[in-house]
């Protein structure tokens, strides 16, 4: 719970930095304000990430994302936010190095990760086929129900309409982000599965770190 209140502490930081503090007129800032209320993130402490985020002295994070494979030839990419670059690639490397991989050259694994508009929506008093209906002329590709909730896919450049066709119907949005996604998976061993998921953890455990996509089945 902590990561997730640091990493979407810094979101909100960005999303302030880079169109201001109101998120009636900043999209990115509405977006990290619902994810961090989806993960119980307390109302002040959203506020006072904002604020601070306001301040000349608050320090600017540089996004920047990492490729490289894990054990057994697994494919990773690593989306940081940063306020010294020279410290997170010392880390990132450090990861792979320690995790039984290797740090490759940026752009290198594009061509295996697809990025997509992931939703989720609490499914309450909600019918999937409807929605689905309501939906596809503003993007959606998938629409599916998952423990309560509803999630719903679309291209990378239909994000943004979208998210906005969420907040005129009203929905109750748990969480929107832009995720990877493998165009292939590979399948591994149990015990080869632990080796990867081993380098993962490092890497998510990293504050430096904002997401971890790989393409393990």
């Amino acid at each position: 719970m902590s990561k997730a209140f640091t990493r979407l502490g810094k979101e909100i930081v960005m999303a302030v930095k880079e169109s201001g503090p109101s998120p009636d007129t900043n999209s990115r800032l509405r977006t990290a304000i619902q994810n961090a209320k989806g993960v119980n993130m307390p109302k002040d402490r959203i506020e006072a990430a904002i604020k601070r985020a306001s301040s000349k002295e608050e320090k600017d994070y540089e996004e920047i994302v990492y490729e490289g494979y894990g054990p057994h030839g697994i494919a990773v990419v690593i989306e940081c936010a940063t306020d010294n670059l020279n410290r997170t690639v010392a880390n990132v490397r450090m990861h792979f190095s320690k995790g039984g991989g290797s740090l490759g050259k940026t752009g290198s694994l594009d061509f295996m990760f697809e990025r997509r508009g992931i939703f989720k929506v609490d499914a309450e008093g909600l019918d999937v086929e409807e929605l689905e209906l309501d939906l596809i002329d503003f993007g959606a590709q998938d629409i599916y129900e998952h423990e309560g909730e509803i999630i719903i896919e679309t291209a990378f450049t239909d994000f943004g309409a979208m998210q906005k066709a969420l907040e005129e119907k009203g929905l109750n949005v748990i969480s929107a982000d832009l995720q990877r996604i493998p165009t292939t998976t590979t399948e591994l061993t149990e015990e080869q599965e632990e080796e990867v998921m081993g380098l993962i953890e490092r890497f998510e455990e990293d504050d430096d770190v904002q997401a971890v996509y790989h393409n393990m089945k």
